[in-house]
């Protein structure tokens, strides 16, 4: 029955790997023909591996973002860019045009304001039937964790940037 209505998936927590187990649905998802969009918030273009790839047959990665956003930073372009993410993500939600939408950080657009979370609470109700959809980021808030039919958290339990080291290129981005 749910595979039939579709299925939302969130991956929170403060640990690694939220966006990697996406991405690792969407690899498994083409082996069996299915077709995964990935729409990336806060995640400037070309910056991560995965973003890189070409021609890879039944994922699809779009990144909105507009470069790293610290405290004090104009919001505004990232504001920009979240709200162009948004308008694919929600023609696919509504549209159906993929098997599987990851809305990857879509937590963090929420929680700094850059979406309005019940704009997507409304819009994940009205997804098309068959549609699954994944939700990652940290602090993701409340509502999408009680919306959503499998639940995630990611607890970090060691990370080699608590010793100061540098993200790790093809692991970490």
């Amino acid at each position: 029955m749910t595979e039939k209505n579709g299925l939302i998936i969130a991956f929170t927590g403060p640990g690694k790997g939220k966006t990697t187990a996406a991405l690792g649905i969407a690899l498994r998802a083409a082996g069996h023909g299915k077709k995964t969009v990935i729409v990336q918030f806060l995640k400037e273009n070309q910056k991560s591996g995965e973003q890189l790839l070409r021609d890879v047959p039944l994922i699809e990665i779009h990144a909105f973002g507009a470069g790293f956003f610290r405290p004090g930073d104009d919001p505004q372009p990232q504001k920009e860019a979240a709200e162009k993410g948004w308008k694919t993500a929600e023609n696919m939600i509504l549209s159906g045009g993929t098997d599987i939408l990851v809305l990857d950080e879509v937590s963090h657009a929420i929680n700094l304001g850059f979406l309005p979370q019940s704009l997507i609470l409304e819009t994940l109700r009205r997804r098309k039937k068959g549609l699954h959809i994944i939700l990652t980021g940290r602090d993701m808030p409340q509502d999408l964790i009680e919306i959503a039919h499998i639940a995630t958290e990611m607890k970090e339990l060691r990370h080699i940037y608590t010793s100061g080291q540098p993200a790790v290129k093809g692991i970490d981005y």
